[in-house]
C-alpha cells in the first residue's frame, strides 16, 4: 500500500481531483493513523508537484479542511491550465510546389 501511495502522482488528464485526494487521504490514514490532518494535507500536496502545488497552497491558508483543498483543486483544474502538459503540434505545413499557386508569393513577385 505504501508503494501505491508513493507511485500515484496526480495527473489532470487522468484523475478527478476529489476522488484522487480522498483516495490519497484514506491511504495515508490507513498507513499512519496517528498523523494529524494538516500533516496528511502537506504530504498529499507534495504529490502535486510544481505549479499545481503552489496554486493550491496559495488558495488554501492553513489550517484548511479537506473540502477546501478539493474545492481549490477543482477550481484550478477546471478554470486554469496549470499543471497541464503542453505538446507541440505534430502537423507541419506542406511546401507549395509552384510558387504562383500561393497568392502571397505571386503578389510579392509582382511588387
Amino acid at each position: 500500500m505504501e508503494n501505491s501511495l508513493e507511485e500515484n502522482i496526480f495527473n489532470i488528464d487522468r484523475d478527478s481531483p476529489m476522488f484522487w485526494l480522498l483516495k490519497q487521504k484514506d491511504r495515508l490514514t490507513a498507513l499512519h493513523p496517528d498523523m494529524s490532518e494538516t500533516m496528511v494535507h502537506k504530504r498529499i500536496l507534495r504529490k502535486f508537484g510544481g505549479d499545481l502545488e503552489n496554486a493550491v497552497r496559495s488558495r488554501c491558508i492553513e489550517p484548511c479542511s479537506t473540502e477546501d483543498y478539493i474545492n481549490a483543486m477543482e477550481d484550478i483544474t477546471t478554470r486554469t491550465k496549470i499543471g497541464r502538459d503542453w505538446y507541440k503540434p505534430q502537423w507541419k505545413t506542406k511546401p507549395v510546389g509552384n510558387q504562383f499557386q500561393n497568392p502571397r508569393n505571386h503578389m510579392t513577385k509582382i511588387l
